[in-house]
């Protein structure tokens, strides 16, 4: 099984008059792309819908063959140089063992999306060590902020992305260097020891997650703690954890704390409250790149 333990490859950086493609490897759509094509396009870029877009099966975008047969297509297409993926939802577990990624030796290009999409940038860094770009998807363009998808921008077209937040109370200060990985904290859990794992040692480890229980939570950082994924880490930023449920029986913990309560015996510096995820400031985070991560009293900086 592949690891990249060294800085992935990035991408040819963005530039006017590129083509760029949307498809929908999990749920379909409930509505069309016009603000996504319409975003993109004021960028200078040429759009190629997929067939995925308009498709249906179930709560699916076409059944499993239609959509990996989707991506498949742009993935082969040389002229296509970014491949935005227009939603999250659930699929893509289904439909990704169907796709042959080779073509990105040849030929890396971009891949964009979150939540759901996590399984496909894990699968890229592990076995192609091609960078990706945890960001805003097609669906969330017309409720997404203007900050976010300009972060977008700025990320795909190679303008250096640094962020300073807030410190939050139950931070742990230090100073940390290594590559980023990581997304949804469910699906992170879903592809452990599969061929779409990553090697979690000397990372910078992201995480967010929506509508999920405080338990369920628990529990999946606790996998992750117990798989020794969570020990060799160089960093841990975690991001929006959002709609969370706690049971008539209270949990007893917030996120913060039972994140601090599993990672306590660690040393490595963690930041809460990154404005990354099921959010509409959902911030832009490229994925298999190196990053630096400062978490100091007051502030908190992630620079590329």
């Amino acid at each position: 099984m592949p690891t990249y333990g060294l800085p992935t490859t990035i991408p040819p950086y963005l530039k006017k008059g590129d083509n760029v493609a949307i498809t929908c490897p999990a749920k379909k759509l409930p509505i069309p792309m016009t603000d996504a094509v319409n975003l993109l396009t004021s960028w200078g870029l040429e759009v190629v819908l997929g067939d995925t877009v308009s498709a249906s099966y179930h709560q699916f975008a076409g059944d499993d063959d239609f959509r990996a047969a989707d991506l498949q297509r742009f993935i082969d297409d040389d002229s296509i140089k970014a491949i935005f993926c227009a939603r999250g939802g659930y699929g893509t577990i289904r439909m990704i063992d169907r796709v042959n990624f080779n073509r990105l030796r040849q030929n890396p290009k971009w891949f964009i999306g979150f939540s759901d999409i996590t399984l496909l940038h894990s699968h890229i860094i592990n076995n192609y060590g091609l960078a990706c770009i945890h960001g805003q998807m097609p669906l969330n363009i017309p409720d997404a902020s203007k900050h976010s998808l300009e972060t977008l921008r700025m990320a795909l077209f190679g303008e250096k992305l640094t962020y300073t937040i807030e410190q939050n109370p139950l931070n742990r200060t230090g100073d940390a260097e290594g590559i980023l990985i990581g997304g949804n904290l469910s699906l992170m859990v879903a592809v452990n020891s599969s061929e779409s794992d990553v090697d979690y040692a000397g990372k910078i480890l992201f995480l967010e997650d929506v509508g999920e229980y405080l338990y369920a939570i628990d529990r999946m950082m606790r996998c992750l703690k117990r798989a020794g994924k969570l020990t060799g880490l160089a960093g841990l930023i975690i991001g929006g954890f959002t709609d969370m449920k706690d049971n008539d029986i209270p949990f007893g913990q917030t996120l913060p704390e039972l994140v601090m309560d599993v990672v306590a015996e660690y040393d490595y510096p963690v930041c809460f409250d990154f404005p990354a995820g099921h959010i509409s400031d959902n911030c832009s985070l490229i994925l298999g790149q190196s990053v630096s991560l400062s978490v100091r009293e007051k502030e908190v900086t992630i620079k590329y």
